[in-house]
């Protein structure tokens, strides 16, 4: 018998859940809008400290030159929570952090900065 390592509801690293691609598909949006100039998913790995370490789901290029760092969430746990927060207290980025609306609710993505 053959066991995953990985929790359960996880991805194999470099692909994307339904989440991610749906806002890859936003973003997309914005770079034919001039709004965005690139993306990249999990682009980048942040050290936070020894043998800790935040892989956001996208690093994003705007069209004014600012690097900002988006995480997609479904539902946030402390971990992550804390990761981020202490990510963008480091790191000279701007972090966002980004959940899909319902469509009974309008859609779109609720966005907090961080």
């Amino acid at each position: 018998m053959k066991f995953s390592t990985r929790a359960l509801g996880r991805l194999p690293p470099g692909q994307m859940n339904r989440t991610e691609a749906a806002y890859a598909a936003f973003l997309d949006t914005l770079m034919a809008c001039k709004d965005v100039l690139w993306w990249k998913f999990e682009g980048v790995k942040l050290r936070l400290a020894d043998k800790t370490f935040y892989e956001p789901d996208f690093l994003v290029l705007r069209a004014d030159g600012s690097l900002e760092v988006h995480e997609c969430k479904g539902f946030w746990t402390d971990d992550a929570r804390v990761k981020i927060k202490v990510a963008a207290s480091i790191y000279p980025m701007q972090f966002i952090a980004v959940q899909a609306l319902p469509k009974g609710k309008g859609g779109g993505w609720k966005v907090e900065r961080f």
